[in-house]
């Protein structure tokens, strides 16, 4: 039987990250070979895994597109620290820059895509390191936390029935977020609407692992408890001055029953000089997964327009 591409061209490393309380190591897998496109994934969470990102293996390999996949410090696959004041987003800034530097990737081919967390990720690396960068993806995350937790109270969480609504916050109210009834409700009345638009025992393997092996020691310091809004470190984190000194190509790829606002995602390609906007119309959060088709060409498309500088130049703002 012949392999699959993906399967042929792959390589797992473990890559050492230097860090104040020590050297450790975090996980990486390239999928795919590549001399202009390099793109590396910056997962969600914080502190959930690379593995919802796994239906990229369908696509990019064979597009022509070298992809690694990557846990962060504290992942599933990496080391998991426990040290608290680990989980800052420059730390996670610094840790990727060394992953580039590991990987052998250059502003001549490193494309970097961040999901959500990891589009906080990728925003705070072009701001810093814009110079090792060829392009960048910013997938289903706005530049602006309260922006988000405004959407998502005006948007999804005063749209809850009264009593569901009334019954998770109780539960939050009294942290008892180990409640089963916590994600009985969740489920139904908001990820299947806003987080993967199918039924719960529809959602792929690969996301339900990602979900499964989310580490609540990076994830509740970072984006809080809850999951009707970021309450953690992150709950003040807003760039939306800052964006437009983002100079390298960027595609924001957003989608209309997200639990992101997708007239934002639009907005901030905008607001880049060289943005560009991919919205998905069947899509929510993991549009990956739930739009796959018009997530997946867009994305090929602009990766492959940047590395032959044919991306046409913005209409006039």
């Amino acid at each position: 039987m012949t392999s699959h591409p993906a399967q042929r061209n792959t390589e797992v490393r473990r890559i050492p990250v230097r860090t104040a309380h020590g050297t450790f190591e975090v996980w990486t897998r390239r999928s795919g070979a590549s001399n202009g496109i390099k793109l590396l994934l910056l997962h969600g969470g914080p502190g959930c895994t690379h593995e919802y990102f796994e239906v990229f293996d369908r696509y990019l390999p064979d597009a022509g597109i070298e992809v690694y996949f990557y846990d962060q410090l504290g992942s599933l696959h990496s080391s998991q620290p426990d040290h608290p004041d680990l989980w800052e987003i420059n730390r996670f800034v610094e840790e990727v820059e060394q992953v580039r530097l590991a990987l052998g990737l250059e502003a001549s081919n490193f494309f970097l895509l961040g999901h959500s967390w990891g589009g906080i990720l990728a925003m705070e690396y072009a701001l810093q390191h814009q110079q090792q960068l060829k392009g960048l993806v910013i997938s289903n995350m706005v530049w602006s936390v309260p922006e988000y937790n405004r959407y998502a109270e005006q948007h999804f969480i005063n749209a809850l029935p009264a009593e569901v609504l009334a019954e998770l916050q109780a539960i939050e109210a009294a942290e008892d977020y180990d409640n089963p009834r916590y994600m009985e409700l969740l489920i139904p009345y908001h990820y299947e609407h806003h987080v993967l638009r199918r039924p719960y025992g529809q959602w792929p393997d690969s996301v339900l692992r990602a979900f499964d092996h989310i580490n609540p020691k990076v994830y509740i310091p970072m984006q809080g408890p809850s999951e009707l809004g970021a309450r953690g470190k992150l709950a003040q984190w807003d760039r939306r001055a800052d964006l437009a000194q983002i100079q390298v190509p960027t595609l924001t790829i957003g989608a209309a029953h997200d639990t992101m606002d997708p007239q934002v995602m639009a907005a901030m390609a905008e607001a880049l000089p060289k943005g560009r906007h991919l919205h998905c119309p069947e899509g929510s959060h993991m549009a990956m997964v739930d739009d796959q088709a018009v997530y997946m060409r867009g994305l090929i498309d602009f990766l492959h327009q940047v590395d032959r500088g044919t991306l046409a130049a913005p209409t006039a703002r």
